[in-house]
């Protein structure tokens, strides 16, 4: 404080106008202070010259430069001696950086750790010019989604990448990479990307457990919401075992997580993370009359998305049973006034086509036949098409399952193998 000080006095001083009432006088006022020095030299002036405002020194002046020194000095330790002047050096004191509560400096660090792991998507789309005929790419959508290992597999949502015709990928230090699309799963919206990108920029996500989550605890989200760049949201769990549509096929997903954390478009396809960074879902979608957060969001789990990713890379889709067939709306058959699933058609080739289920058709004279109802699986009983959906996902393909219908006014049984979902293209 005393160097501080002295540099601060040293300065005012040497910087001070000389006084106009008497040439041979400095004069020296202090920081909020009523006291002032008066310092008189006594050093001659040179008598040649009147003009007060010009300070020529006489051949003795070379010692004043020295004077002038020892003088601060002297002042200096006069004031720093002082109470009221030590005051008025603590305004001169550089405040510290802001400090952060210990809750704030985990979030820091959790955005700034995980960040690069985040991944901007841009989805494009041919269009041709109506009068030039000119064919060009337009962005028709964005998203987001996270670096899954170091060979540059990103995970993201389907209904992100559905319809693009080239995909881009923009890293956290902006670096844009061309996607190409490794497979997806329409039935759960989740979809695997590839870049060739240096393995120096490619930082896989640490990915958690989502079976043990508990409705209250934090959880961040990273996206970039109408394409706001690594954007970070908080909030909690709000509830757990949701059940979802799919955007693209209408099949139930199960055991979603709600939370109440801030998901806009473009936050599609980035990941949620618990307290501690680690992966516990994929922000997949929100409930929304006017299509922005209204604090109902949902994320696909990881426990889920970890078995798909898995088989996308390794087989580029995912081996899923099914029944074979069509069926019609729930309401449709609420109107009936039965309970089940009716079957509006059962191709030949398909499974349940093979194993002898009825279609839905019309006579000769356009009345409507109905088809078969299923209204039980392997004894469980089916009510709607999330039911079917539900106990199919906890099939294998070539699995013998037991279906019960009912036809006309009496029940059957019927053994159905199931078979694997036909590729999409």
């Amino acid at each position: 404080m005393a160097t501080n000080c002295s540099l601060l006095l040293s300065t005012l001083f040497l910087h001070s106008p000389p006084s106009r009432s008497s040439p041979s006088s400095i004069s020296l006022y202090p920081i909020r202070s009523k006291r002032y020095f008066r310092i008189f030299s006594k050093l001659p002036l040179n008598d040649n010259n009147n003009n007060n405002d010009a300070l020529l020194l006489s051949p003795f002046s070379s010692v004043k430069p020295f004077f002038l020194l020892c003088s601060s000095v002297a002042l200096s330790f006069s004031l720093f001696a002082a109470s009221p002047s030590v005051e008025s050096a603590s305004a001169f004191v550089v405040a510290t950086p802001r400090k952060l509560q210990t809750d704030e400096l985990a979030t820091v660090r959790l955005f700034q750790e995980n960040t690069p792991s985040v991944v901007y998507i841009t989805n494009l789309a041919v269009r041709q010019d109506a009068f030039t005929l000119d064919v060009l790419e337009v962005p028709q959508g964005s998203g987001s989604g996270f670096v899954w290992d170091k060979k540059g597999h990103i995970v993201t949502n389907y209904h992100v990448i559905r319809g693009a015709s080239d995909l881009r990928v923009t890293l956290a230090d902006q670096s844009t990479f061309d996607a190409q699309v490794v497979g997806f799963d329409q039935d759960k919206d989740v979809a695997v990307l590839h870049i060739d990108a240096p393995k120096n920029k490619l930082r896989p996500i640490p990915v958690g457990v989502s079976a043990d989550l508990l409705v209250g605890q934090k959880v961040f989200a990273i996206g970039n919401p109408f394409g706001l760049d690594h954007t970070l949201t908080t909030g909690v769990i709000s509830g757990l075992r949701r059940e979802i549509s799919s955007a693209a096929t209408g099949r139930p997903i199960q055991d979603v997580i709600q939370t109440d954390a801030a998901i806009n478009p473009g936050n599609s396809g980035g990941p949620l993370l618990d307290s501690s960074g680690t992966l516990i879902g994929i922000n997949t979608a929100i409930y929304s009359p006017s299509g922005a957060s209204s604090g109902v969001g949902f994320s696909i789990p990881v426990d889920t998305v970890g078995g798909i990713v898995d088989q996308l890379v390794r087989f580029g889709k995912v081996t899923r049973p099914i029944l074979g067939i069509k069926f019609a709306p729930d309401q449709s058959v609420e109107q009936l006034g039965v309970s089940g699933v009716l079957v509006l058609d059962a191709p030949p080739s398909g499974p349940a086509g093979k194993a002898g289920l009825q279609s839905t058709k019309r006579d000769g004279y356009g009345r409507l036949i109905l088809g078969d109802i299923i209204t039980s699986v392997n004894g469980t009983k089916v009510s709607n098409g999330s039911d079917l959906y539900r106990i199919l996902d906890q099939c294998k393909v070539g699995d013998k399952v037991t279906v019960e219908v009912l036809r006309g006014d009496h029940k059957e049984k019927i053994s159905v193998t199931l078979e694997p979902k036909p590729d999409e293209s």
